[in-house]
């Protein structure tokens, strides 16, 4: 894992690199442009100097010859015929050319093919040159300067950067499994709300796991107790006698029998539980939840017409894509629709629907059973009804993969006749893409 410090050094490696290329970049579009200004700027003064003395002088040779003095010193060109054997220059051509500590610019045009001579033009561009050198010394030095200030600049920036990473980090290092109250953010800029909303969030499911975590083992500690305390009341009872029959023995072996079988119900369970939590750990896929849906619902209704007992389904939208474990969502299901069926009359109905509302996706079962006691939480584990057959772990179960999913899981009553509404609200992102 990088540390603040590494992180901060290779933000100010990139910044400076990416800002010191952009400055090459341009230094060199900049100098090239005017490198090549002037030189053809140079070279369109050469060819109207050619242009000037075949324009003034009929005979450009003896023209030349005899007012080279002149074209030096109006002009500042030196003009001259010159012979070049097998040349190759077939029309004008222009090279520079240094002698000593001075720099030439000339311009060779053909003359005469057939003698091959060329008129040579040549001007000293040695002032140019020398201007071409600060411009070239002062774009190394603007160069350097913004580097040093890009990095400086890099610095400071990295610094006002990382300072709230850092406030944050300091903030959570402060928290453990008992201090997991939302973070205060004040002092945090609003470009960080997306992150710190996330981690409250984060942390709001630890506290919901830990507590309810804290609650299993609570509760299966005092469930294994009962069983337990019963068998040694019992042992005792027995042994507490002066004389106890062979049927004393009898009653209280099938005591402890009857005891071991709870707690074996409770032990198994709570094994059931882990197991079914691990389907926290399947990998996510995209699934159509219609067809999913549907596909156990057709395994519901035979369930319910084997109790005498109607199951009917409304699946709306036809197409929904959901990205989640499948797992997750079955065991939500299955405890939802067993409960419902569990606690509904014969000949009463069960009701699985689907809709869409703004960015969620809804999942509802409704019965028509006697309804449930909305001042308990029926999500506590080894929560159960007195006339229920199991140890209280199915709406913890379907508590923790609604959690372990981001969704939303709620028991009411119904409002518009007796019985439960079951529902688990899916948000539409990041789990759900409409198709």
């Amino acid at each position: 894992m990088f540390s603040q410090k590494s992180i901060r050094t290779n933000f100010l490696i990139k910044l400076t690199a990416a800002m010191a290329v952009l400055l090459l970049f341009f230094s060199v579009i900049l100098y090239s442009y005017t490198t090549y200004g002037v030189d053809k700027e140079l070279r369109s003064a050469l060819m109207k100097q050619v242009r000037y003395l075949f324009a003034t002088y009929p005979d450009v040779k003896k023209g030349i010859e005899e007012n080279s003095q002149i074209l030096k010193q109006t002009l500042n060109i030196n003009a001259q015929i010159i012979y070049l054997p097998a040349s190759h220059y077939n029309s004008a051509h222009i090279r520079s050319v240094k002698k000593g500590k001075e720099y030439f610019i000339e311009l060779l045009f053909p003359y005469n093919f057939e003698s091959q001579t060329y008129l040579s033009i040549s001007s000293n561009i040695t002032e140019q040159k020398r201007v071409q050198q600060q411009v070239y010394n002062a774009i190394v030095f603007m160069n350097t300067l913004g580097i040093g200030l890009v990095i400086l600049y890099a610095y400071f920036l990295s610094g006002m950067l990382t300072a709230p990473i850092r406030l944050l980090a300091a903030k959570l290092s402060q928290r453990n499994e008992n201090m997991m109250e939302p973070l205060k953010v004040d002092d945090l800029p609003i470009e960080f709300e997306p992150l710190w909303t996330s981690i409250n969030s984060l942390m709001a499911r630890i506290q919901n796991f830990v507590k309810y975590k804290k609650e299993l083992f609570i509760g299966a500690a005092h469930e294994l107790k009962t069983p337990l305390a019963v068998m040694k009341s019992k042992t005792q009872v027995t042994l507490l006698k002066k004389k106890y029959t062979e049927e004393d023995l009898k009653d209280a072996l099938r005591q402890n029998v009857t005891s071991v079988d709870e707690m074996n119900k409770i032990i198994s369970s709570i094994l059931e539980f882990g197991r079914a939590e691990g389907a926290q750990f399947e990998t996510p896929r995209n699934i159509d939840v219609i067809a999913f849906l549907r596909e156990k619902a057709n395994g519901y209704k035979i369930l319910a017409e084997t109790n005498n007992q109607h199951f009917n389904y409304e699946l709306e939208p036809e197409k929904y894509m959901i990205h989640l474990q499948p797992m997750l969502l079955t065991q939500i299901l299955q405890n939802f629709i067993q409960n419902a069926l569990k606690f509904t009359p014969p000949e009463k109905s069960v009701l699985l629907r689907t809709y869409s509302k703004e960015e969620n996706f809804i999942i509802e079962v409704v019965d028509e059973g006697r309804g449930i006691d909305e001042s308990k939480d029926l999500f506590a584990p080894f929560h159960r009804s007195a006339d229920s057959s199991g140890v209280g772990l199915g709406l913890f179960l379907v508590q923790s993969a609604a959690d372990a999913m981001g969704a939303k899981a709620e028991l009411a009553n119904r409002k518009d006749a007796q019985g439960t509404l079951a529902r688990v609200t899916l948000p539409k992102y990041p789990f759900c893409k409409i198709q």
